[in-house]
């Protein structure tokens, strides 16, 4: 089978099986069992794949048809000019979580200390120490596993020695239960945090409601659990001055806002993504 013929095959077989993203799905596929990229189906569509890549490739597809994310089979999404490692422990990193990240990075300067709630797979935490400079962070999850992937990503993104020197730092616990003592005051804390109602769950996707980990996924019965949660224990770990940010959900602007001003948080705004809808708050916290 050439290198077309394997494409048109998973092209066909995704799109029969309801895939909507067939064309693109079954070209990642095969650019990830041959380890080619994108101009491959032009300068090697000839090409003869041999049998371990083809069965290889046969295999993806088939878990394809089952609605296991393509991410999760190749390991890997882009994610703010980076690639970051994924998998069934961590949610998938998604381009409106890239508007977090360059919100922080507006009020982000060299030398403060970042906490990431809910890291995951580091995407958040990692992005924000790349493009600064003297940074402190930890990234704090509740899942040991999801960890385990957000230190593979530091590793291969080439923070290995800001691991060493201590200045970069995973924790597992459930939110600030994370955190040791000896830490220092946060300038920042921001989180991407399970923010779907329990009952909405059910509804989503195969992809995500049976792929990706549910404890990074359910907000509890009106989807607010974790905001109120952050939001309730920040004052304990920040400095004086401190700011807060968080991805939500389209509609929960108002209330994630109002819980802010509630708590005290000044210029407290609601940031849309690039489909229009709300998609981050942030605020600024001075303590009397």
């Amino acid at each position: 089978m050439t290198y077309r013929e394997a494409y048109e095959k998973g092209m066909r077989l995704l799109a029969e099986q309801g895939i909507e993203e067939a064309k693109t799905d079954a070209r990642l596929l095969l650019e990830y069992v041959c380890h080619t990229d994108y101009q491959a189906l032009y300068t090697q569509s000839g090409r003869i794949l041999d049998e371990i890549q083809e069965q290889t490739y046969v295999n993806y597809l088939r878990k394809r048809t089952e609605h296991v994310p393509v991410q999760y089979l190749t390991h890997s999404q882009p994610f703010m000019g980076m690639e970051f490692y994924v998998n069934q422990h961590t949610l998938i990193p998604r381009l409106d979580t890239e508007i977090l990240v360059e919100e922080v990075m507006r009020y982000l300067h060299d030398g403060m200390a970042v906490l990431d709630l809910c890291t995951g797979s580091g995407c958040i935490l990692l992005s924000l120490l790349r493009y600064s400079n003297g940074c402190f962070g930890v990234g704090a999850d509740i899942s040991e596993e999801a960890l385990a992937a957000a230190g593979e990503n530091a590793k291969m993104l080439g923070f290995g020695e800001k691991i060493a020197q201590g200045e970069l730092i995973f924790a597992q616990g459930d939110l600030y239960e994370a955190l040791g003592p000896d830490l220092p005051a946060f300038d920042v804390i921001v989180s991407n945090p399970p923010y779907i109602r329990s009952a909405v769950i059910p509804t989503l996707m195969p992809e995500v409601r049976e792929h990706e980990p549910l404890l990074a996924l359910d907000g509890g019965a009106d989807g607010l659990t974790f905001y109120r949660r952050i939001i309730d224990g920040a004052s304990a770990f920040v400095r004086r001055e401190s700011a807060l940010f968080f991805e939500i959900g389209a509609d929960q602007g108002d209330a994630v806002s109002g819980m802010m001003r509630s708590a005290g948080y000044q210029d407290v705004h609601v940031i849309k993504d690039y489909a229009g809808l709300d998609r981050v708050v942030r605020g600024v916290r001075i303590a009397g």
